[in-house]
């Protein structure tokens, strides 16, 4: 089996499958009941299960893996805070990981600064509502690249913070133009600005990096 392919469209991209919610888990329901009591064990053997994975979603949303290991913490430490918040009837790995997303979009927003610069001179809110068409390229001829995930995280991590969130939260979090711009601050514009910039740099540091034409 080949390795996992990647796209810039959102409707293409594939990746590791352990990078989306599955079904609803079972036989948590122990570890569950530890943590809520403030056993370690229970934690230790949360932390060990999901580890893996969440560092995985850490990274896209990080510039390297110190970076990452430290929101991968601080969303451990607020997971087994708000565990009692757990709804049971869902996936247990789909709310860790949603807690794992919005600890890394914490952590730039605390550094605001950096988050919102895209170049040397320009913030992420200059664009304004450019429209869907104005910004975005012709994706019909796009090709497929053959790639490993650690390939395509290694790129994402030199993308800009702002064009590297908005590319995660629109691609693999599939959110809504309108729901990154809720979430992050910034115009409908903006985001889609965001994207295509990130899009086209992202394809451009694949094909240098892989010697592609």
């Amino acid at each position: 089996m080949g390795h996992p392919q990647l796209a810039t469209d959102r409707k293409v991209i594939r990746l590791d499958p352990t990078w989306k919610d599955g079904d609803v888990e079972q036989g948590y329901t122990e570890l569950i009941d530890g943590c809520l009591a403030g056993e370690r064990r229970s934690q230790q053997r949360v932390y060990e299960l999901f580890y893996g994975k969440m560092m995985a979603v850490c990274l896209r949303y990080t510039k390297n893996a110190d970076q990452a290991k430290d929101i991968l913490q601080d969303g451990f430490i607020k997971v087994f805070r708000s565990m009692d918040r757990f709804n049971r009837d869902g996936s247990f790995e789909g709310w860790i990981r949603r807690i794992m997303v919005n600890t890394a979009i914490d952590h730039f927003r605390r550094t605001k600064n950096s988050y919102l610069l895209l170049g040397t001179d320009r913030s992420i809110e200059d664009f304004g509502d450019m429209d869907e068409e104005d910004v975005l390229e012709d994706t019909a001829a796009e090709e497929e690249m053959e790639l490993r995930p650690a390939d395509v995280i290694n790129a994402m991590q030199k993308l800009t913070p702002a064009y590297r969130t908005v590319f995660n939260l629109y691609v693999f979090e599939e959110m809504t133009h309108k729901e990154i711009a809720e979430t992050l601050g910034i115009s409908v514009g903006t985001s889609k600005s965001n994207l295509a910039k990130a899009k086209n740099n992202l394809r451009k540091l694949l094909r240098k990096e892989h010697k592609l034409t």
